[in-house]
């Protein structure tokens, strides 16, 4: 039997991210900019870590802890993540 992994958008990432944050800065989701880097939204390396785990358990997949570093900004972690094999 052949097995079939779902593939999950860009935007959709990019959609759960930006609902995330808002959740978290208790500000509505419009204030969230999707190219401003993570740590000028205020995020520190443990709500990094934190959003990183939330994430990896939401797309049920392993996701290197320092992502966030590597790709600081909501789109371009949502477009690696898509992206990724």
């Amino acid at each position: 039997m052949e097995s079939k992994s779902i593939k999950i958008e860009a935007s959709e990432i990019q959609l759960w991210l930006v609902n995330y944050l808002a959740e978290l800065l208790e500000v509505d989701s419009s204030q969230i900019d999707p190219i401003t880097p993570f740590d000028s939204h205020g995020l520190n390396s443990l709500s990094m870590a934190g959003m990183v785990s939330d994430l990896a358990l939401w797309l049920g997949k392993e996701i290197s802890p320092d992502s966030a570093y590597q790709y600081p900004t909501i789109e371009a972690l949502a477009h690696h993540l898509a992206t990724e094999n």
